[in-house]
């Protein structure tokens, strides 16, 4: 498993670039902006942008391939991974004074604090944000948006296991029964995994990962796998994951279920930002303000079955609604600060 990139190694090399760490910046909220002709054109003249992702491909290719239909002659390249490897890479480019990331979005907000207080990114507040979106979900200062909301569940293969037979807490992951049969993704690769490994371990306690360690627990990479691996029947229930990716799986007549556990379910907002050094600044602001839009958040909703910070966003019917969701806490910055502990102990104890 490759390490995370950690706090540590992003902020020496901001310090390398010159740039103050920790520095707080008060400033005001900026104007919002509205998708102009002006932009328009200038994002035209520019051509490309390169957008760096923690969304699934499949979903991030139809996001990009919609917004190349809507602006002709602007190409999206998507760099898709796990949101701690996008972090890494950034981190890792910056160091090398690289900058190739136009617009980044991640499964971790943590990662935003560190590139704002890097001083990394650009402001930018696009009209619909201002109207639509609840202040919670977007920065005061317009250097980050929150476009997703995610949770990450259990869920089960319900060809494997009775809807009664099936567990209704993570401590019911616990019981024998389940030895051999669980599946779990690794924080170190993702930022939705990293937020939920936290969030488990602060309510529940590192003891509960040293039991559960015990029932011989697949591990994977992306929240995206473990979905796929129960889907398949390589494991009878998933620990954690993409819940979206679940009910795309279930509509799909795919054998499958979510379980919302009694204890919460972890939840992580998804931000994108748009980086000061981008190489195509008008494409990367028209993509962020394309991307917050009801039209692209409604994609969101509809095709990737993802919640959306976007007021006039409609959920489809037989979908639990995220105000019915008993939700863990989200705390970035908890993750912020414990990322790199909460790694090493989640490594140690699963020995991967």
């Amino acid at each position: 498993m490759t390490r995370r990139f950690s706090k540590r190694d992003v902020l020496k090399g901001a310090g390398a670039l010159g740039l103050s760490a920790f520095a707080v910046r008060v400033a005001a909220t900026p104007a919002a902006e509205a998708m102009t002709p002006a932009l328009i054109e200038a994002a035209k003249k520019e051509g490309k942008l390169a957008f760096y992702t923690a969304m699934d491909l499949q979903f991030a290719e139809r996001l990009s391939k919609a917004f190349e239909a809507k602006f002709p002659g602007i190409v999206v390249r998507v760099e898709r991974s796990g949101a701690e490897r996008v972090f890494t890479r950034i981190g890792q480019e910056y160091s090398s004074n690289i900058h190739a990331v136009d617009v980044a979005n991640t499964a971790d907000q943590a990662h935003c604090i560190i590139w704002k207080r890097n001083g990394w990114l650009a402001p930018y507040l696009p009209k619909e944000v201002a109207q639509h979106f609840d202040k919670r979900y977007y920065d005061p200062e317009g250097l980050n948006i929150t476009t997703r909301i995610l949770v990450s569940p259990i869920a089960y293969n319900t060809n494997l296991v009775k809807k009664e037979d099936a567990p209704k807490s993570f401590k019911d992951l616990l019981d024998p029964k389940w030895v051999g049969k669980l599946v779990k993704a690794h924080p170190a690769y993702s930022g939705t995994i990293m937020n939920a490994t936290f969030e488990i371990a602060r309510d529940l306690g590192w003891d509960y990962f040293e039991k559960l360690a015990k029932q011989k627990v697949m591990q994977v990479q992306s929240a995206t796998d473990t979905p796929k691996r129960i889907s398949l029947g390589e494991r009878a229930v998933m620990v954690d994951g993409a819940g979206y990716l679940v009910i795309r799986y279930k509509e799909r007549g795919q054998p499958v279920d979510i379980i919302y556990p009694e204890e919460g379910t972890p939840p992580a907002t998804g931000p994108s930002a748009v980086f000061k050094a981008a190489p195509n600044p008008n494409a990367a602001r028209l993509f962020q303000n394309w991307m917050h839009s009801r039209e692209a958040q409604q994609l969101l909703v509809d095709w990737a079955r993802q919640y959306s910070p976007h007021g006039q966003t409609v959920e489809k019917p037989g979908i639990r609604k995220l105000a019915d969701i008993k939700l863990m806490k989200e705390d970035p910055e908890g993750v912020f600060a414990q990322a790199d502990a909460v790694t090493k102990r989640y490594t140690e104890i699963f020995k991967v």
